[in-house]
């Protein structure tokens, strides 16, 4: 049988029941005879006290006394006691606690992880530790939250989840910044000087580690009309920043029978459903990284909530960047992209809140978007928030095979490489439509944390594959 986790220890009557308490010693201090030990098991931000009291208590045996008087930060124990009214304040009960046992020893001499703060640069050369901090642990437990909330989201609606490859022949966005696969000898290439010969590797051809579960999704969606894809994505970008990951989780709906408009409406409806429910579940850990990470983050998410998405087109937005262009170190001009710097004037000083940039030049836009009657835009949109800019992208799809042949065409594609995604266009073509959301930028905005590395158990970015 499973032991009680401590966040529902917390919420029992406190009728003097015996319990035993599994966890992590956070903090031990002495006040004349009395010990009081914090137990953290991670179920929550908080944990629970446990009162040893030399005093009044005579079953502390010889074993506890001794156990007590090396116990450090870290140790790993179970403790045995009473559940008792407490009479501290930010607790309703504490442990009268009279036996401990020492499960894992952590020696104050060693441990590196001792009561004071660190700092997140020193945390994260220690991922393999850093959860059992306060921080860490809060990242954790949002992240879960929100992994089974877009679970929640997507099945209540009707999408089915599908398992989109890893690995895969071909580039989704047409980036080529993707990691390959092979089992070929480079040592022994390179030493030849020959050319690689990939009829000899594992799949007869290139192959790569997917940027994106989209033109699969597609694939699926032109059977089960609405599926999403949750899984982890890869981007050989050398981009050394907070905001960049090579290998990086992304949530993918795709919707048949869907334009544009019910692309934006979904995205909206699914932002304000996982911030209500993080605002609901995890509001201790919330309020954590409101005082200690990120003022006014919960203000933040509750007033995306609150508003309605607004939505402009990528020229209407360019005008108005163009009137304020002093105000930013990239100059905006039309058929550029839209810098970060853009995007949070265009959210915190124009729209007051959430906005939805739509019809983006197709020179800066994926080969797959649909392209509007006027020839130079696409239908596609990326939605904004405040202090952070764009959380989502998407694009209603080209459903028409001609057009999409010649699109892929004037980008120099290899067009053979695609014939499976353009026979969903031959045999049954619908419109579609669907959106990405990279799930660590989600949990940078939740949480207020500055650097994407901690969001992610275990970030993998240029030169750092540790773990």
């Amino acid at each position: 049988m499973l032991f009680p986790l401590i966040k529902d220890v917390v919420n029992l009557p406190a009728e003097s029941q015996d319990i035993t308490i599994r966890g992590w010693v956070r903090t031990k201090r002495e006040l004349k005879n009395r010990t009081f030990v914090e137990v953290n098991d991670g179920s929550s931000f908080g944990g629970i006290q446990c009162t040893f009291d030399r005093g009044s208590d005579a079953r502390l045996s010889p074993s506890t006394e001794a156990i007590l008087g090396t116990l450090s930060t870290g140790s790993s124990v179970a403790i045995h006691g009473r559940l008792v009214p407490s009479p501290a304040s930010g607790q309703d009960v504490e442990v009268a606690a009279f036996a401990l046992e020492l499960i894992g020893d952590a020696p104050a001499e060693t441990y590196p992880l001792q009561k004071k703060r660190h700092s997140l640069e020193f945390l994260r050369e220690l991922a393999h530790l850093r959860a059992r901090t306060a921080t860490f642990g809060a990242v954790a437990r949002v992240r879960s939250r929100l992994s089974f909330g877009v679970h929640q989201f997507f099945q209540e609606r009707g999408f089915h989840y599908v398992h989109t490859p890893i690995i895969t022949g071909n580039d989704a966005e047409g980036a080529g910044s993707l990691f390959q696969v092979t089992t070929l000898d480079l040592k022994a290439l390179a030493q030849s000087g020959k050319d690689p010969d990939y009829r000899e590797d594992f799949f007869g051809k290139p192959s790569y580690l997917t940027v994106s579960g989209q033109l699969e999704a597609e694939t699926y969606a032109t059977a089960l009309s609405r599926v999403y894809t949750f899984g982890p994505t890869f981007r050989a970008e050398h981009s050394n920043t907070t905001r960049h990951l090579a290998e990086f989780w992304m949530i993918e709906p795709e919707v048949a029978f869907a334009d544009l408009a019910c692309t934006m409406d979904l995205a909206e409806t699914f932002l304000k459903f996982l911030f209500t429910l993080v605002l609901r579940d995890c509001a201790e850990d919330l309020a954590f990284f409101d005082a200690r990470i990120q003022k006014g983050i919960t203000a933040t998410l509750q007033g995306v909530i609150d508003s309605r998405f607004t939505p402009i087109s990528y020229t209407d937005a360019v005008a108005v960047l163009e009137k304020n262009a002093s105000r930013f170190t990239f100059k905006p001009c039309w058929g550029a992209d839209l810098q970060s710097e853009h995007e949070r004037f265009l959210t915190e000083h124009v729209a007051g809140g959430p906005v939805i940039v739509t019809d983006y030049p197709k020179e800066i836009k994926a080969f797959y978007m649909k392209l509007n009657d006027d020839e130079r835009t696409v239908r596609a949109m990326d939605v904004l928030v405040p202090r952070l800019g764009e959380i989502i992208g998407g694009s209603q799809r080209e459903e028409n095979l001609t057009r999409l042949e010649q699109r892929m065409r004037a980008l120099g594609m290899k067009i053979e490489d695609y014939g499976w995604y353009l026979d969903l266009r031959r045999y049954g073509t619908v419109p579609h439509a669907g959106f990405g959301m990279g799930f660590e930028r989600l949990i940078q905005y939740v949480t207020g944390m500055v650097n994407i590395r901690d969001v992610i158990p275990y970030p993998r970015a240029v030169g750092q594959a540790e773990f």
